[in-house]
């Protein structure tokens, strides 16, 4: 008799075996899980309010509070954010604090040392002191709010528990550290751009400089003035800039408008059916789970105003939305807001000069704590002017001095806009907003629109901050800050439209006094202005299908030199069939724009890679950076015009380099593994929105990692898209008229992967449907006593 075999009933043995391991495993983590969950509904006994409060919340979690005293509402929300978010706020206060590697161990020490030089916990204090008594009690009782919020979680935020670590207190400095770590993700903290552009201007010959550094082109569309003229080509031959035998430096650029602002714009009265302006604002971030903004509501007590937005959690404020008479939004201005200064140095290198003599660094020393390692330590060395940051090309030590430093640069005056009337009001008190300064874009509910600088421009005296100085003998220096009255800015213009986008807005003695701190290239914005003067009449879903445009009008000229360059070109026929049916957008199924886009900033690779070769000569780590996002002017003059003096001595022909940076692109494409046909636009930009932690440890995706959806959009349009960033919010309201008003929020209201808020509304943001800002049935009452 032939026996059986047992292999066959051992693996159905082993397969039920795992299928129950991972079953329990499974009900242990949503058991785990659960413990943290937040309290929806009831009544809590706080013993901390003055009298009940109500938090209403819709299906999308979309809350609103309802409070007799301003000190109750912020206790309120303090409560909603710890419970939704605290390990999010957790992260912002240490980050711009230099206290991450505490939580996250010495992986975050070299940034946490860089950071420290800005000592942000200790200005936070400082400005906290000189605040208003009304702002201090908001703050603290928005901490306490905080604090009561996490202590009725079951459990710790499930974060803490895989980081086996016991979350902190709230306190009030730490809701001024969120406004900092936003200074950090929207301004640098060693003034790159003007150091770097120092070093281009310096040691580039001047005609290769001001061709490859343009400070504008036809891109342009600045609210006051005209798009710059066209870039002169260079004298000197580019192949100057190499030596024999010098090892060319190629470095993959990201597209040069990779740096994420923000889109806002405002119609007014005259082009409305109800006569009140409407605001369209969509705030470009990194896109994580959770998303950066909550949204809620309030009335504010003792007023008819009811505020409805995006808050920051970490803070009692509406950072962008509408208190029912005047709406509100924001964009990276990139202007400039910090001055490197080179400092004079002994010959000892202990003192600099100062214009009042010679003077010892002041010198601190700051304790480092690390999880599960002794404590570090860095070294601060600070001027009066303020800490030294960085070092130029030529080893000179240099001291930053930057807005974000001052008493003015953060503070909780944007409490004043929960009660201003018109855009005028809110205009007026602009420069008292202590956040990194922002293109305000602002419309009421009367019709009138507005646009300024929301934050403190710096009173320059002998210096215009284009280029780094001495301070040393008192003739360059900041003499305070600029009033309401000289600060830029545009009030009912004639067009009845406002727009911005990152990119230049002024001209004339307004740019002067912001400066230039690596302005977007105009594209983005131009379309935008295009799109609102297509126009005559606009309601919200019009200005919605505006932040959704995706057509690729820059890049369409590009496209035409593809096609024309493969006409007839062997081996090329599939490729250029691709680029003719391109489609003319950043759609998710064009192979063709995949290829048109990444053949652009391919080509600029090769076409400066000298230059990039002759700056690492004197700073082997040099990149453009931001300093790059003009270079699209240059490059379209090397494309279509094809100078042989600044060809790469490393091709023979404009035709090579061309044809050598579409097979870069191509090779890159294939390491997929897929046809051509399967090689889309989408499938580079799949969305990878991932938790924090989902970085380092690989199986908190599964439960919280938002869908691998293939996205529209992309750099140089409205549909601003990659797949870690892009639009972390679109609002599109008209104050007086939010029941209208359309808000996408990517990845839901609540960090909890089990809350019926986590993902809602997610799917509205991908496809661009139409969702309400206003909140919408109860779902769940929360009453805190």
């Amino acid at each position: 008799m032939i026996k059986s075999t047992p292999w066959p009933r051992r693996i159905v043995k082993a397969l039920i075996a795992t299928t129950v391991l991972l079953s329990l495993v499974a009900i242990a983590t949503w058991l785990w899980l659960r413990q943290s969950l937040p309290l929806l509904e009831g009544e809590l006994q706080t013993g901390q309010l003055e009298r009940p409060v109500r938090i209403e919340r819709d299906a999308q979690g979309v809350a609103f509070i309802t409070a007799e005293t301003r000190n109750d509402s912020a206790f309120a929300l303090g409560f909603l954010h710890a419970q939704e978010r605290f390990f999010q706020m957790d992260l912002l206060r240490r980050n711009s604090a230099g206290e991450l590697s505490e939580l996250v161990g010495e992986a975050a020490l070299e940034h946490d040392q860089e950071v420290r030089r800005h000592q942000f916990r200790e200005r936070a204090k400082r400005n906290i002191a000189a605040m208003p008594q009304d702002q201090q009690q908001i703050l603290k009782h928005y901490a306490n709010g905080v604090n009561y919020g996490l202590s009725q979680l079951g459990a710790a935020p499930w974060e803490y528990a895989l980081l086996r670590q016991e979350p902190r207190a709230w306190d009030t400095a730490d809701s001024l550290l969120t406004i900092f770590s936003m200074y950090m993700t929207l301004q640098s903290t060693t003034g790159n751009f003007e150091l770097r552009d120092n070093a281009l201007a310096e040691l580039l010959p001047d005609d290769l400089y001001a061709f490859f550094v343009p400070k504008g082109g036809i891109w342009d569309a600045p609210l006051i003035g005209d798009a710059r003229e066209a870039v002169a080509l260079p004298a000197t031959n580019i192949a100057a800039l190499v030596e024999d035998g010098e090892p060319m430096a190629y470095q993959k650029m990201e597209s040069e408008d990779m740096i994420f602002g923000s889109n806002n714009w405002v119609v007014g009265g005259a082009l409305t059916e109800h006569g009140g302006a409407i605001v369209a604002d969509d705030m470009h971030l990194a896109i994580t789970v959770p998303n950066i903004w909550f949204r809620a509501g309030w009335k504010v007590p003792g007023t008819d105003f009811e505020m409805r937005g995006a808050t920051l959690p970490g803070g009692p404020i509406i950072v962008a939305g509408s208190n029912g008479k005047v709406a509100w939004g924001f964009t990276n201005t990139t202007a400039d807001w910090g001055d490197l200064i080179p400092l004079e140095l002994s010959e000892d290198g202990n003192q600099y000069r100062t214009p009042e003599g010679w003077r010892d660094f002041d010198i601190v020393e700051e304790e480092i704590a690390i999880s599960g390692k002794p404590a570090a330590s860095v070294e601060i060395r600070k001027t009066i002017w303020g800490p030294v940051v960085a070092e130029d090309h030529k080893g000179n030590p240099l001291a930053y001095r930057w807005v974000a430093h001052d008493l003015r640069g953060a503070n909780m005056n944007i409490l004043k806009l929960e009660t201003v009337s018109s855009t005028r009001e809110a205009m007026d008190l602009a420069p008292e907003l202590g956040i990194p300064h922002q293109n305000f874009v602002i419309g009421d509910s009367q019709g009138n629109i507005g646009w300024t600088v929301a934050g403190p421009i710096p009173r320059r005296v002998g210096l215009d901050g284009s280029r780094s100085v001495s301070w040393a003998d008192g003739s360059a220096y900041w003499d305070g800050y600029l009033s309401a009255a000289e600060q830029p800015q545009v009030y009912n213009p004639p067009s009845h439209r406002i727009w911005t986008a990152n990119s230049r807005t002024m001209d004339g003695e307004y740019l002067r006094v912001m400066g230039d701190g690596g302005y977007a290239l105009g594209a983005r914005q131009q379309q935008i202005r295009d799109d609102l003067f297509a126009r005559e009449t606009f309601t919200e879903q019009d200005l919605l299908d505006i932040q959704l445009d995706d057509r690729a009008v820059f890049l369409s000229r590009w496209q035409e030199q593809l096609a024309t360059l493969l006409d007839g070109v062997d081996g090329y026929d599939a490729i250029r069939e691709q680029v003719i049916d391109w489609g003319g957008r950043a759609s998710a199924d064009s192979v063709g724009y995949r290829i048109v886009r990444n053949f652009r900033l391919r080509f600029i690779d090769l076409s400066t890679a000298p230059v990039l070769t002759y700056m690492r000569r004197y700073d082997p780590e040099f990149k453009f950076g931001r300093v790059n996002r003009q270079v699209e002017y240059p490059a379209w003059e090397m494309l279509a015009n094809e100078p042989a003096h600044l060809l790469n001595p490393e091709f023979e022909s404009w035709e090579a380099l061309k044809l050598a940076a579409l097979d870069r692109v191509l090779e890159d494409m294939a390491e997929g593994g897929l046809d051509l046909e399967q090689q889309t636009w989408g499938v580079q930009n799949a969305a990878k929105i991932q938790h924090p932690l989902g970085r380092a440890v690989s199986a908190v995706n599964w439960f919280t990692a938002m869908p691998a959806d293939h996205l529209p959009g992309d750099s140089h349009m409205p549909r601003f898209q990659s797949s870690t960033n892009g639009a972390s919010e679109r609002m599109v309201v008209a104050p007086g008229h939010e029941e209208s008003g359309i808000f996408h929020m990517a990845t839901g209201q609540s960090a909890h992967p089990l809350s019926p808020f986590f993902g809602n509304g997610h799917l509205d943001w991908v496809q661009g449907n139409p969702s309400p800002m206003k909140e919408q049935a109860v779902t769940y009452t929360l009453t805190l006593q």
